[in-house]
């Protein structure tokens, strides 16, 4: 891919061969890698690197919730702190949150808390905390599938998990994961979240030109994409637990052989 500066973007958005200038088709979706378990001190935690993206995501409830007033009597209540480290960005940015970080925070969490049965716990709270070390387009809905992966590996009951990803238009053609490039100087931006036990959007977002034939055949390239996302999620988290059930089985022979010692 050739070096981005700034704002300065190549006029093509696809090289001679056809291909886009990460190398992908326009259905191919940037290498994914997840994994849970990576925050020893958390009651929940994912890592998730999305082509350039790399983002954390820990889960500390149910617990006392301070400011008291924010405390439901009838439910739980889940709390969302989306940040991106300075150094995530080409230009550093400032530490202190800024209005784009406070709504990603509020989507994150409006398309999560559906998914919870936060009536089993009235009176608490949930916090995620999600950290964006390295950004490259699309970090609101890497960030929440990652979170919604947190929160399966804190053992918070949950109806399913949550993907998300933003599909897009760039020199006229409908693409699958826009990257950071892409979803600069692209066409049409439109992120897009799916709720697994019903199979509903979660989440819609829309910049950009398209009508409306165009908008359907997205909703599919999306939900296509989706299914691949969903299984990496499914993946990560069993293999946490073929991990622990190897461990234990490991632990329970070594004390066998010392036993007969």
């Amino acid at each position: 891919m050739p070096l981005i500066i700034k704002d300065e973007y190549p006029e093509n958005l696809f090289r001679e061969d056809g291909k886009r200038l990460d190398g992908r088709d326009v259905n191919e979706l940037r290498p994914i890698k997840m994994e849970v378990g990576v925050i020893k001190n958390a009651d929940g935690s994912a890592y998730l690197e999305w082509g350039n993206n790399k983002i954390f995501a820990t889960v500390y409830g149910p617990r006392e919730v301070h400011p008291h007033h924010l405390a439901k009597p009838d439910k739980g209540v889940l709390r969302v702190f989306y940040r991106m480290a300075t150094f995530s960005v080409f230009d550093r940015k400032r530490p202190a949150p800024g209005r784009r970080e406070k709504e990603i925070s509020m989507i994150v969490a409006d398309c999560i808390e559906p998914l919870l049965f936060l009536e089993l716990y009235p009176g608490t709270s949930f916090e995620v905390f999600i950290e964006v070390i390295d950004a490259d387009g699309g970090t609101r809905c890497a960030s929440t599938t990652v979170a919604a992966l947190a929160l399966a590996d804190a053992g918070i009951p949950m109806k399913s998990l949550v993907s998300a990803l933003a599909v897009g238009k760039i020199d006229g053609k409908k693409v699958v994961d826009l990257s950071g490039i892409e979803d600069k100087a692209g066409e049409a931006d439109f992120p897009i979240a799916i709720t697994w036990y019903n199979e509903e959007i979660s989440l819609l977002q829309f910049d950009g030109d398209m009508d409306l034939e165009e908008m359907n055949e997205f909703l599919d390239l999306a939900k296509n994409a989706l299914k691949d996302v969903h299984q990496i999620q499914l993946e990560a988290l069993k293999s946490k637990y073929i991990k622990l059930q190897e461990e234990t089985i490991q632990t329970k022979e070594n004390n066998d052989k010392k036993g007969d010692e």
